[in-house]
């Protein structure tokens, strides 16, 4: 059976062309899907930083209500509601009990997803297609991680799994699959590091300029000292922004090889922290008078070796401007998850991106990547950063997965309200 392609902003179930009206312009349509607000937490250093007491029902709450009230929405309003995570086992649990805090009806149908590192992405198009299917009029795409408190299960292994080549690369640790990429595609140590200096120094001057404020929801938190005595503590900056220079980074130790390239200062953070997405069909938008701050103009997602999974987005993106129609001169900035220094850098040499339109602001490496709400953050920070430079234009948000994908998702931001 052929496999159907699908825009968003068209009938689902059927093949359409492109919805561009002439190069790089898109017809607005009443069912299209639009983001009403999108904002996270400040993102905190898992076992030390500023969220390491705080459970993840509370992070995750914190952007329900920062997009209802910046959305100036009632709970009563929501239709359903998603959200992305990857190692809480218990994920349903944690993501309704944040719903009943954040005073969203039982009513209201919500579940959870894990597409690994896309998770919060995914949450966000999942949401969408209910959308899209008349499920709802609007709805929260959100993901979180709190990745102090929750490392990951174990799980028994079918005995079979070790005689398949691709199902046994699964099992590869990312940090390997990372010394894979650079490997594979002579990637140098210090092309990774100076990779990843750009990326501190970026979100540090971002930080200093205060331009993560609109899309950070302060989280007032308690905090345990050694001794167990609590204070509390209101956190409003991300905790892995850090003075870096490189020869500091030269001098770390390669983290999962001997003699590797991939280190601390080069690999993304683990970290704790939410984000959500408030999104609704066009025509619902409008009759409520509610703010537009972008449109979901398309998704892709393809596969890719496991063994080298951080080239998903190489994948992922080429598939996406196919199915919109767009060039990649035509992407104002391109949100691309650092979870490697080594894959980031090959994608965004094998796509032949300029360097100032990928993570303008800085990525993984700075900010840290909680797994399950990385993808939900990348959208409030890219569509944010296209509100504050004002005028109609175009964002990808992209990232790899473990086991070997990558996912990618094109946003408008329509230009300043008239």
């Amino acid at each position: 059976m052929e496999r159907m392609q699908v825009v968003f902003g068209h009938l689902p179930g059927r093949v359409q062309p492109s919805p561009v009206a002439g190069a790089g312009r898109f017809v607005d349509r009443p069912d299209d899907i639009v983001i009403i607000s999108a904002l996270r937490t400040p993102i905190g250093k898992a076992n030390r930083g500023s969220f390491k007491d705080t459970y993840g029902d509370d992070l995750l709450s914190a952007v329900f209500l920062g997009v209802m009230k910046e959305g100036k929405v009632s709970p009563q309003q929501i239709g359903d509601v998603c959200v992305g995570n990857v190692h809480d086992s218990k994920d349903a649990f944690t993501a309704r009990v944040a719903q009943f805090y954040s005073g969203i009806p039982e009513t209201v149908p919500l579940y959870t997803t894990n597409r690994q590192c896309s998770s919060g992405l995914q949450a966000f198009m999942n949401v969408a297609g209910s959308i899209r299917n008349n499920q709802c009029d609007m709805g929260i795409g959100a993901g979180f991680e709190q990745m102090t408190m929750n490392k990951g299960l174990d799980h028994s292994l079918n005995p079979k799994l070790l005689g398949v080549e691709k199902a046994k690369n699964c099992l590869i640790p990312m940090g390997m699959t990372s010394e894979n990429v650079a490997e594979k595609y002579g990637l140098t140590r210090e092309d990774q590091d100076q990779f990843a200096l750009l990326s501190q120094n970026r979100a540090a001057e971002a930080q200093r300029k205060g331009l993560f404020d609109d899309e950070i929801v302060p989280v007032t938190t308690t905090i345990k000292d050694k001794e167990g005595n609590e204070t509390t503590i209101t956190v409003t900056k991300d905790d892995g922004v850090r003075p870096t220079t490189l020869e500091g980074l030269l001098k770390l130790k390669p983290a999962f090889k001997k003699g590797g390239s991939t280190t601390a200062g080069n690999s993304s953070q683990v970290s704790d922290g939410a984000a959500a997405v408030l999104l609704a069909k066009r025509s619902e938008a409008v009759r409520l008078n509610l703010p537009i701050l972008g449109v979901l103009r398309g998704y892709a997602v393809g596969g890719c070796p496991p063994e080298i999974m951080g080239i998903g987005p190489a994948i992922a993106i080429p598939m996406l401007l196919a199915k919109t129609g767009l060039t990649k001169e035509e992407i104002d900035i391109f949100e691309i998850n650092e979870a490697f220094a080594s894959q980031a850098k090959y994608c965004v040499d094998k796509l032949g991106l300029p360097s100032e339109k990928v993570n303008p602001k800085g990525g993984a490496i700075a900010l840290g990547h909680p797994l399950g709400c990385t993808g939900a953050r990348q959208i409030a920070t890219l569509l944010h950063e296209l509100k504050r430079r004002g005028k109609k234009s175009y964002g990808v948000v992209s990232m790899c997965m473990g086991t070997g994908m990558g996912a990618a998702a094109l946003f408008e931001y329509p230009g300043p309200a008239q």
